[in-house]
């Protein structure tokens, strides 16, 4: 059988429910913070970076449905 350390004791000390309030505020000040730090995009890098994301993602499902179809056929013919 072990006993507690003292750095067990520490860290279940800071852990109090009355702590938490402190916690939440502190990580929202920090969030914040960081929000600042952001370099947004403009609108027109944001529309034309969207429309490279969606034109992209429809051509790779055209591609996926088309190779599907295709050995769906062959299975098809294969397995007659």
């Amino acid at each position: 059988m072990t006993t507690p350390t003292s750095e067990d004791t520490q860290r279940n000390s800071s852990a109090l429910p009355a702590d938490k309030p402190s916690q939440q505020a502190g990580f929202l000040i920090s969030a914040m913070r960081e929000l600042k730090l952001v370099v947004w995009p403009s609108r027109q890098q944001l529309l034309s970076e969207s429309t490279a994301v969606i034109l992209m993602v429809s051509l790779s499902a055209a591609a996926i449905a088309a190779i599907s179809r295709f050995l769906g056929w062959v299975a098809s013919q294969v397995f007659r």
